[in-house]
């Protein structure tokens, strides 16, 4: 049964196609600049590569040509191959704890959350309605990257701000990267053989976010409100005394938005460093000695260690730590430096297991009273997972 994974931003739109009879990869890429000019695809299959640019006046656009294009290059023999549709959401609000079949009133609701995600929202609905229109007899899921973050309580998902302000405007943590972390936990499942155990999932790319999991269930998640908040990040501020806010917009003469956008995308690695947001570049920089970079890398460092410290108190112990995401799967440097800093649990790391990117891996060492493993995430395929449960059991 073949099922597309789809994830629609404001102006690109990201798939893949997996074969789910042994969940194989038979088809990816992305289509760019979607309404702007130098709008272009890429597709690779089979160990191709294709790029092409091509006009894209909108998301509808996109799908037409993608399917097209699975078809020319027999990639599919007729729509008919498609039995489902997977979309990626970013906020499903309190209102979904697991993945839905698309409706009417689903997609209004995923449009009444854009204010929790003004970025992605509104982009996802486009990316439903486009495929809706294209292909509008076929099943479509959406998974929201915060329903895996609805099993926090209400201690820990509530701020100690004016009460009216959960119960009035929905302020509130929610956490991101749910759909990530769930895949981490499936797979720490798998490995351990068993559903009974503390978890600490580290999704550090050039977004992040750390989450404390017990038993198959979020405890408590580094992001918030926004994916804002929490772990610094590649040009993310993450946790900031909010009264910084008025001050810089008295010293600038910006208005909050303005401040709000700097913390978004000029803070962060890219803010302390002056250099980049990306890690590579950073960890370079390190060893050639510069000094704001070294700053940069080790306030980062610091930032995820204080959240595991937490996380690890939280759950009165850990099982198994997991890194995963961008820099977490291929960063061996960043990783030794963090567990390093961890020693005081009695974590020990084997360097030589460390040397790894990209694989499933135990890097910590046997004495270590931590396990610790890299293991990839796959966003994509969990989407696709969903889609084919809902499918199956709605038979």
């Amino acid at each position: 049964m073949k099922i597309i994974s789809i994830n629609a931003g404001s102006s690109s739109l990201k798939f893949t196609l997996f074969e789910m009879n042994d969940e194989s990869v038979i088809a990816s890429g992305v289509f760019e600049r979607i309404g702007c000019e130098g709008s272009c695809y890429t597709i690779k299959y089979n160990g191709q590569k294709i790029t092409q640019d091509v006009e894209l006046s909108n998301h509808t656009d996109a799908v037409n040509i993608l399917l097209d294009k699975l078809l020319a290059l027999e990639i599919i023999k007729s729509f008919d191959d498609i039995k489902g549709v997977g979309h990626r959401i970013v906020h499903g609000g309190n209102k979904y704890s697991k993945s839905v079949f698309v409706t009417d009133e689903v997609i209004n609701d995923i449009d009444e959350f854009k204010n929790f995600a003004p970025l992605h929202n509104p982009a996802h609905v486009l990316g439903i309605k486009a495929f809706k229109e294209v292909l509008p007899n076929v099943p479509m899921v959406v998974v929201f990257d915060t329903a895996f973050h609805q099993t926090m309580d209400e201690v820990t998902y509530l701020y100690p701000v004016p009460y009216s302000w959960y119960t009035e405007y929905g302020v509130r943590k929610y956490g991101a990267h749910g759909t990530s972390h769930r895949f981490i936990t499936n797979s720490v499942k798998e490995l351990l053989g068993t559903d009974k155990f503390k978890l600490i999932s580290c999704h550090i790319g050039n977004g992040g976010s750390i989450t404390a999991i017990e038993d198959m269930k979020c405890v408590d998640t580094s992001m918030g409100f926004t994916p804002l908040a929490g772990i610094m990040m590649g040009t993310r501020s993450g946790d900031v005394d909010p009264s910084i806010i008025p001050y810089v917009m008295e010293k600038d003469g910006k208005n909050a938005s303005e401040v709000i956008d700097d913390l978004n995308k000029n803070s962060g690695i890219y803010g302390l460093s002056g250099i980049s947001h990306d890690l590579r570049d950073i960890v370079k920089e390190c060893e050639a000695g510069n000094e704001r970079a070294i700053l940069a890398k080790d306030k980062y460092v610091r930032r995820i260690v204080d959240y595991i410290s937490s996380y690890y108190a939280l759950l009165e112990g850990c099982d198994i730590i997991v890194f995963t995401a961008g820099v977490g799967e291929n960063n061996s440097y960043i990783r030794k430096e963090i567990c390093e800093k961890l020693k005081c649990f009695g974590i020990e790391i084997n360097e030589q297991a460390n040397n790894t990117r990209g694989e499933t891996c135990k890097i910590s060492t046997e004495s270590s009273k931590v396990d610790v493993y890299v293991i990839p995430t796959n966003e994509e395929l969990m989407i696709a997972r969903d889609t084919l449960e809902l499918i199956k059991n709605n038979r």
